[in-house]
């Protein structure tokens, strides 16, 4: 094995001198794969509380342990919570095109490495959010799926890429409003292994949170089929305004 390491180290030192980590914001050379340079650093606003009990929307200031906000005391979700790593802005959003789009797969880790510190306890599984087979064929990939392969990685819970399934095929949600999109996808998913999330603290993983049409059916879905709780864990989420 040393003789190994010794036979290839001038390979690596050769390849990390061509090809040296880039931020994975803009592309500038780093110290280190996965670190962003000082100005994508900065432009990027993390989640933590103070935020609303109920959707873990951030709150300007602590109003305590129980407060809501403005939409969840008009209807309290039937999710535990969306926990999403940052907001989603210029940086944000140009990580997750570049990973959806750009087929830049190593931007999953990028994301893992965030959004691990708000794996809620007592999780029992992960499931991303799934894409229907064709796109699936079309893109190679599901960025949510990579996700949560990350994720496992670094928390040790378990997910399953099969247990939820997007049953039709949905236009793309992009441009539409709250209410299209979820007239879009109600009914669009189904829950094909119903024994492997009947009583489980699921982890649903996805890469943006955007007016939560998506979540929420998948949502709907496992807690038909008898999930205990269902916690949105996500790179980014939008903001429309601060609460």
């Amino acid at each position: 094995m040393q003789a190994i390491e010794l036979l290839t180290r001038p390979l690596r030192t050769a390849a990390a001198l061509a090809l040296p980590p880039r931020c994975p914001g803009c592309g500038v050379p780093v110290g280190e794969d996965h670190r962003f340079c000082t100005a994508c650093w900065t432009g990027l606003r993390f989640i933590a509380p103070p935020w609303c009990a109920g959707c873990h929307r951030p709150f300007a200031y602590d109003r305590g342990p129980d407060a809501l906000c403005a939409d969840c005391l008009t209807e309290r979700p039937r999710h535990a919570g969306i926990r999403a790593a940052v907001a989603y802005g210029p940086v944000a959003g140009r990580i997750a095109v570049r990973l959806k789009h750009g087929g830049r797969i190593a931007l999953a880790e990028t994301m893992a490495r965030r959004m691990m510190r708000l794996m809620p306890g007592g999780a029992d599984m992960m499931i991303p959010v799934p894409l229907h087979r064709w796109r699936l064929w079309r893109r190679g990939f599901n960025q949510a799926a990579l996700i949560a392969d990350a994720l496992t990685r670094h928390t040790g819970v378990a997910h399953d890429h099969h247990a939820l399934q997007r049953r039709r095929a949905t236009t793309l949600l992009r441009g539409l409003g709250r209410r299209d999109r979820a007239k879009q996808v109600r009914g669009a998913f189904i829950v094909a292994r119903p024994e492997v999330v009947k009583g489980a603290a699921v982890v649903l993983v996805d890469d943006v949170y955007t007016t939560g049409a998506t979540a929420g059916a998948c949502t709907a879905a496992l807690l038909k089929a008898g999930a205990a709780s269902v916690t949105i864990l996500c790179w980014a989420r939008v903001l429309d305004g601060d609460d």
